[in-house]
């Protein structure tokens, strides 16, 4: 809960520093639940202590975001494995140090899948930034990894669980991606209604319109509502109550509401939002990567249903 209360003061402040903490929280949360007591001892405090930059790396560009149907190898060496391959829209991909990777150690399918801690200053690695429409900040960027010696010490957990292992910690990782959207829409929200407040027109402030004010009004009550979804997967995750569901939601809604919100402020804002001056035209640019971020609205949507189907009772 804590870090996404954090993620949500910071996405008001400037949601690209809320990657940070999304990544932290969702890569240290591997590690605890995985990890040995001595790897933990020797990754974690780096973390803490902001030393170590982590990202994660599973997307892939023939496979996309199917972890179960990774290709990038890893070959078996008397001490460990050589990684070679490409992962490709990777998330702080040109900053981070350090990096989670999935990578296949066995057959096909999630179960051959295992996960490893790299580092990403070995010569071997090569990284290519992408050209983004927002977000730019956050270096997303392909990597390359060319025949990249990694150790059995480096081995998250159980050779074939990276898949398992893994995909278990983005269901904390959505719900934290929500409440940093919401924290920029929020943010966008209070400055269009001190606009709206102050600006006249035709002799009034703008806000005594009806056309102005009833989309601030509905605003208002959809962020409130998405950030207690957000809130619930949260407390369900530190309580160890099943999750996936209410984080799926928290994940298609707030980036998708957000966007909505942020769109909504500019048009109240008009001519003055639509420049460099404004944060808000960045906001919008930068909430709507989101969307696509961490697994599609339509990933999302399949996780809810599929947990609606197969859920007969309340926990």
């Amino acid at each position: 809960m804590i870090a996404g209360i954090a993620a949500e003061e910071v996405g008001r402040a400037d949601f690209n520093a809320g990657y940070l903490i999304i990544n932290t929280a969702l890569i240290s949360d591997i590690l605890v639940r995985n990890c040995t007591d001595e790897q933990k001892a020797a990754w974690l405090p780096a973390i803490a202590s902001g030393e170590t930059v982590p990202c994660i790396m599973i997307t892939e560009p023939e496979h996309g975001t199917d972890a179960a149907a990774l290709g990038l190898k890893a070959v078996p060496t008397d001490d460990g494995w050589r990684l070679s391959g490409e992962k490709t829209s990777i998330t702080l991909g040109m900053a981070a140090d350090r990096a989670v990777v999935l990578a296949r150690t066995g057959g096909a399918g999630a179960r051959g899948v295992s996960a490893f801690w790299v580092d990403l200053t070995d010569p071997g690695v090569t990284r290519s930034p992408f050209d983004d429409l927002g977000s730019r900040a956050i270096g997303r960027a392909s990597v390359h990894f060319d025949d990249v010696h990694v150790t059995s010490g480096d081995l998250i957990g159980q050779e074939g669980g990276g898949f398992v292992s893994v995909m278990q910690g983005f269901d904390y990782s959505r719900a934290i991606i929500g409440l940093l959207c919401l924290g920029a829409a929020q943010q966008s929200l209070d400055e269009a209604i001190a606009w709206a407040r102050d600006r006249q027109a035709f002799g009034q402030p703008i806000g005594r319109f009806q056309g102005v004010s009833f989309p601030l009004a509905e605003h208002a009550t959809y962020i409130t509502g998405a950030r207690h979804v957000c809130y619930e997967a949260l407390w369900r995750k530190d309580n160890d109550v099943e999750h996936s569901a209410e984080a799926a939601m928290a994940k298609f809604w707030a980036p998708k509401l957000s966007a909505d919100v942020i769109h909504q402020c500019l048009l109240t804002l008009g001519h003055v939002g639509y420049s460099t001056e404004h944060k808000v035209g960045q906001r919008l640019r930068d909430v709507i990567g989101l969307e696509i971020g961490d697994g599609t609205a339509q990933v999302s949507k399949l996780v809810i249903s599929r947990s609606l189907l197969g859920r007969t009772a309340a926990p």
